[in-house]
């Protein structure tokens, strides 16, 4: 319990200019000798872009739609995170050294920080973006309730942090562009938040089709329900809610807030809506990118 206290609330630290956690930079050579399998499947994302969401729907689709199967764990023990390493309480490494394949594999990472073997081995990604107004507002909240990170401060600090790129896991402008330049020459499938909300059969399809399976409308039916925000923010192998209250704490805000698009209307004053409007056309104009910031 000491030692989960003095995990906490830490500074973040820079990789190769990357502010991550003190734990992954201080184990950083476990993470950047990660050794995939040709069959692991990556799942990466920003940070509060449907993480949870897309990997209980790829867990779902593995286990044919078998709900029972996919409550034999937490979906932190069942698609393990990657790079997270506390020390003496969490190391994703160790985790998916000890899975039996096919591995779905959880990363935060930056293109430019994902260890080689995933390129190397050719695996199959799904890369989920999700409109960065949104994206700040929910890690404002997370920040607040997962207390590994630093305090957040304001919700006008953050916000300044998170447009200078200052948050955990780095700038969204770099990580969505990264990810989406590489798309042109590795098997990446990048999905967009938005549109799987608005039509999450075509997203499942899309998936069944990158993952060249073939599955019956009534088991993708069941997918799309079990996979809802609200079925999911009951299932407690879900909803985080079987992880420690020292660790997260869910009367701050629930880990599964409000999980719809546009929220960001809500939070943000009219002055920071044009200061951030600003500042995101001057870091994305060069890219070919486009997102969807309504419902």
């Amino acid at each position: 319990m000491d030692r989960n206290l003095n995990a906490l609330r830490r500074e973040l630290v820079d990789v190769q200019g990357v502010p991550l956690f003190w734990g992954i930079a201080e184990e950083w050579a476990q993470v950047e000798s990660f050794e995939a399998r040709t069959d692991d499947l990556l799942i990466s994302t920003y940070p509060k872009s449907g993480t949870t969401w897309i990997s209980e729907i790829l867990d779902l689709i593995y286990n044919n739609g078998d709900v029972e199967k996919c409550k034999r764990d937490a979906i932190y023990k069942r698609v393990p995170f990657m790079e997270f390493i506390i020390p003496g309480i969490s190391n994703g490494v160790e985790q998916l050294n000890n899975m039996q394949s096919p591995r779905l594999v959880k990363t935060h990472l930056p293109v430019e920080l994902l260890p080689s073997s995933f390129w190397k081995n050719d695996c199959k990604m799904v890369y989920m973006a999700r409109n960065a107004k949104d994206v700040a507002v929910s890690y404002y909240y997370f920040y607040q309730m997962a207390k590994m990170h630093p305090d957040p401060g304001t919700w006008e600090e953050f916000l300044d942090k998170f447009m200078a790129g200052k948050v955990c896991f780095g700038s969204w402008y770099d990580h969505v562009k990264g990810w989406w330049e590489k798309r042109k020459d590795y098997r990446i499938l990048y999905l967009f938040y938005e549109d799987m909300k608005e039509d999450p059969k075509l997203g499942i399809q899309k998936l069944l089709q990158f993952l060249e399976k073939d599955m019956p409308e009534e088991t993708v039916d069941k997918i799309i329900y079990h996979s809802s925000f609200n079925v999911m923010k009951q299932n407690p192998t879900a909803n985080y809610t079987t992880m420690g209250k020292e660790l997260m704490d869910h009367s701050v805000s629930p880990f599964m807030r409000k999980g719809i698009s546009g929220d960001w209307k809500n939070q943000f004053t009219v002055a920071q809506y044009e200061r951030f409007e600003d500042d995101y056309t001057k870091k994305m104009e060069e890219s070919t990118l486009q997102f969807r910031s309504e419902p």
